[in-house]
């Protein structure tokens, strides 16, 4: 098969999905490797280095398109690519499709066949892991004076107190918020709605963290007492209530900080997003940093970890086929979101009204013996093609 690596071309996207390391394991299973021009030199990679492992270098994005099987990158596909994807071409990417209704058409009228990265994670994404860490220390930068914040330091000084924070879900986005914060001496609350969680994120940190159940009432009543908010809640699309509104933001002191790592709209009433380039804003007083990539900002450690993470799902696909991959692995099967045209992620069947079909089904794998993935979110749809 043609493996081929297109170079992001996302505002402020450094990373790349594969190193001169993936390079040669795939060539040793006997794949052609493609890279396009510069592809990793945002990472640190140099295309002398993808040489050396045996991959081939290609100009430009449209001579990976017209020219490789399997087609790779980071982030979602930008409209210039539309009309670049083949029927029955294969690609890996964070798609975020129920959120891009253009792009999943797009990938529809295409015929491709299209797998969403995020989530096809068994034990988390890396860049879950890189979003904590590097967004918890963008959140101390954004409260320095400089950037409209209150001008407290995180562990305080000699006489005056350090930073209090609150960490809005529990999940692994929010532990490594909470693993850099506290080990640089802030006063850490996390909130979640698992009492499960709580207690283990509790034992974890060794009780040096507060714990409370995540509702509108325990957020309004903190968010007065907070230097610094790190939204890492994986909201459910389609809800009708912000967690945080407009009035809650308000109630917070001046110069605080409200980081929005999970980037969703209808969370956070006064969010929208930024760019590392120009990162943040103020309103209401409250000065928000609401980078969407914000792993991008430490690309070459994160490459490393996620192109690690990816390299089975590679494998997989092109030296077994798409359907025992998909039988292999169920957190791969279920982030199959486009095949031949139709529509196979639950998820963006509900929030966009669109029909689908089950991948196993489409797959005809449903009598296998499949590998056990529960579903990637709680949003359910049954609006199904009529011909499955």
């Amino acid at each position: 098969m043609k493996f081929g690596l297109l170079k992001d071309i996302k505002n402020g996207e450094y990373r790349t999905i594969v190193t001169p390391a993936e390079v040669s394991m795939i060539k040793r299973d006997g794949h052609e490797v493609y890279i396009q021009k510069g592809a990793g030199e945002g990472a640190g990679f140099a295309d002398e280095e993808y040489v050396a492992e045996g991959a081939t270098i290609l100009d430009t994005m449209e001579d990976i398109y017209a020219t490789c099987d399997f087609i790779t990158k980071v982030k979602e596909f930008e409209p210039c690519e539309f009309k670049l994807l083949r029927e029955n071409q294969i690609v890996f990417t964070c798609i975020h499709p129920a959120a891009h209704p253009e792009e999943v058409q797009a990938l529809l009228d295409s015929k491709c066949i299209a797998f969403t990265a995020e989530d096809s994670h068994r034990y988390g994404s890396p860049n879950c892991e890189a979003a904590g860490k590097a967004g918890a220390l963008m959140g101390l930068e954004s409260l320095q004076s400089i950037h409209g914040g209150k001008g407290k330091f995180v562990s305080g000084l000699g006489g005056a107190p350090g930073i209090h924070a609150l960490v809005l879900g529990g999940g692994i986005v929010g532990q490594n918020v909470i693993s850099v914060l506290n080990a640089l001496g802030a006063h850490v609350t996390v909130m979640d709605i698992n009492i499960g969680t709580l207690r283990s994120i509790a034992m974890q940190f060794d009780q040096r963290v507060d714990t409370q159940i995540s509702n509108r009432y325990n957020i309004a009543k903190i968010l007065p007492t907070v230097d610094v908010v790190y939204n890492c809640v994986k909201w459910p699309k389609g809800s009708k209530e912000f967690m945080i509104d407009r009035e809650m933001v308000r109630s917070m002191t001046k110069g605080s900080v409200i980081v929005d790592i999970s980037n969703d709209y209808g969370v956070i009433e006064t969010f929208h997003e930024t760019t590392h380039e120009n990162p943040r804003y103020i309103e209401e007083g409250v000065v928000h940093y609401c980078v969407s990539n914000i792993p991008g900002a430490i690309a070459q450690s994160t490459t490393v970890a996620y192109a690690a993470s990816v390299l089975p799902h590679f494998r997989n696909i092109m030296n077994l086929g798409i359907e025992k991959a998909c039988v292999k692995d169920g957190y791969l099967r279920r982030s199959l979101t486009a095949y031949k045209g139709y529509l196979t992620h639950e998820e963006t069947s509900a929030i966009q009204g669109r029909k689908w079909v089950r991948p196993e089904t489409i797959l005809k794998i449903e009598n296998e013996k499949l590998d056990y993935a529960p579903p990637a979110t709680v949003t359910r749809s049954e609006n199904f093609y009529e011909e499955f």
